[in-house]
């Protein structure tokens, strides 16, 4: 008898490690898929004087809202799919001056954009490669981007190297958007300018190619290096800006068709004790319009509580102006390009902000979970005058799901 109860044992006990065996293999084979989702709420407003729309002097005045949504699906390990898309409803002073209406205090105007993207673990170790493509469309623009990105780690996690080429195929033309027309009429010029036709080149192509280095030096400190370079070709002037002459004459703004541009970007981050991070950044800019520009800019998340973070930040920003520039009929009517658009001209500016985040550690509705909310204000000025009021709220959920696999 105690001979049978010890074979029953032995079964029993068999069985019980094939069951565990069986769990084991079953748990090994399961597979986490994440969908990440980034609700983005935006308001943007700023005022100043040197409209270029009439010619370097008038108002500035604009407003935007932009809500924005971004879903990341993480099917596995080697797919993930992304999608952003969101609406920036503009509503512009100056824009009105297109046409001389003098009716409204502002016109309302409006961008719509979506892209869409894939990337995938390859087959040899630790190299990433993903492909993005999508389109923007508002009244008088439309485009199409086209991108490649390809991303390499280390086996110990400590370095990245990443590469983007980056493709905007746009088309200037109005009237895709006109009840009346629906599709890509003409180009856009000042209402008592449109005698003629000032270009006969209506698209604008650019290419943008973007290299980073992630590098952790040591517990405390990461090193990043963004160098880039981009090429642009086509019409690079805009249509409906005005530029007065010193003789009182009146033309389009007009600038060459090509146009190279060189950044280079430093990022360090610090982690200064357990609850302070110093973000520190430098960037250098040149192109062949002329324009240098040098950016600084620091930040200090610092993690008040285990859930609540506050980021100051402050940054700084100067630039040579370009050759092409002269302010509201300073220019001379023999030049061959020429613009009153303040952003290509000599200016400092700064910009401070303080950002709140508030992160939530318990998932609700079973695998939803609602991560985080962030809240950030920052008030930008410009030595040209121009000030600009910023307002973003970020709220960030995910969503995870376990699924079994079957042994091959």
């Amino acid at each position: 008898m105690k001979k049978q109860y010890l074979v029953l044992g032995l079964l029993a006990t068999s069985l019980a490690a094939a069951a565990q065996r069986t769990k084991e293999r079953a748990y090994k084979q399961q597979r986490v898929s994440r969908t990440d989702v980034q609700v983005l709420f935006s308001y943007y407003t700023q005022n100043g004087d040197h409209s270029a729309v009439t010619g370097g002097e008038g108002t500035e005045t604009l407003q935007v809202y932009a809500p924005d949504i971004t879903i990341t699906h993480t099917r596995d390990s080697v797919h993930s799919f992304h999608l952003n898309a969101g609406v920036d409803v503009i509503s512009s002073a100056s824009t009105d001056k297109i046409d001389y209406v003098v009716s409204s205090a502002s016109k309302w105007d409006a961008r719509t954009h979506l892209n869409i993207g894939y990337s995938r673990l390859l087959k040899r170790p630790h190299i990433r490669a993903g492909l993005q493509t999508g389109f923007s469309i508002e009244s008088d623009y439309f485009s199409v981007p086209v991108g490649l990105t390809v991303s390499h780690t280390n086996s110990s996690g400590s370095r990245e190297i990443s590469a983007s080429l980056q493709a905007y195929f746009d088309d200037l033309r109005w009237g895709r958007l006109d009840p009346d027309l629906l599709y890509p009429a003409q180009l856009i010029y000042p209402a008592e300018l449109r005698y003629r036709e000032w270009f006969d080149e209506y698209r604008r192509n650019s290419y943008n190619l973007d290299l980073a280095l992630y590098q952790v030096i040591n517990e405390r400190m990461q090193l990043a290096v963004f160098p880039g370079l981009v090429y642009q070709r086509g019409l690079l002037s805009t249509p409906f800006h005005r530029v007065y002459f010193n003789n009182d004459s009146l033309q389009v703004e007009r600038l060459p068709g090509e146009r190279w541009k060189i950044p280079l970007g430093v990022q360090l981050n610090t982690f200064v004790g357990r609850r302070l991070i110093i973000r520190s950044y430098y960037r250098f800019y040149r192109d062949n319009f002329g324009i240098s520009a040098h950016t600084l800019q620091v930040e200090t998340p610092v993690k008040v509580t285990p859930r609540l973070t506050l980021s100051p930040l402050a940054r700084f920003y100067t630039q040579q102006a370009a050759r092409y520039f002269r302010p509201y009929k300073a220019h001379d009517f023999r030049e061959q390009y020429y613009t009153s658009d303040y952003d290509l001209s000599a200016f400092n500016s700064y910009k401070a902000g303080l950002g709140l985040r508030y992160a939530f550690y318990k998932p609700f509705l079973g695998n939803y979970s609602f991560k985080a909310m962030a809240l950030r204000y920052a008030f930008y000025k410009r030595s040209d005058g121009l000030t600009a009021h910023m307002l973003t709220l970020l709220l960030e959920g995910s969503h995870m799901r376990m699924h079994r696999g079957k042994k091959r």
